[in-house]
């Protein structure tokens, strides 16, 4: 990560990160988000959260990591990392999932 040459206090990171997540909310819409992403984000960046989410409800259907691999071409040590944050992590995964409408044996 990133090294920055000002130190920034807890606080402070969490008031920016809770500043932008009510941006990512704002917006509402597939359209405008694609629009905020791609200004927020490098190209390789938008392609790796793409990566992450496209093996998602894969892994909720309990496909095999090896055939995830193969059906999508993300990399086996990507796809485990998701599959940990659907385990162990805060849940935003299964949430964003569930919301959109999928429906997965692996609750």
């Amino acid at each position: 990560m990133k090294k920055r040459s000002i130190p920034v206090t807890r606080a402070k990171e969490s008031s920016a990160i809770r500043q932008l997540c009510e941006a990512l909310c704002s917006i509402g819409e597939p359209g405008g988000m694609r629009h905020l992403l791609d200004d927020l984000c490098t190209p390789a960046e938008l392609e790796a959260l793409a990566d992450r989410w496209r093996v998602v409800p894969l892994l909720l259907d309990g496909v095999p990591y090896r055939e995830i691999h193969e059906r999508t071409a993300v990399s086996v040590t990507t796809i485990g990392r998701v599959a940990r944050c659907i385990e162990r992590g805060a849940g935003g995964y299964r949430l964003a999932a569930s919301r959109l409408g999928h429906h997965h044996a692996n609750h």
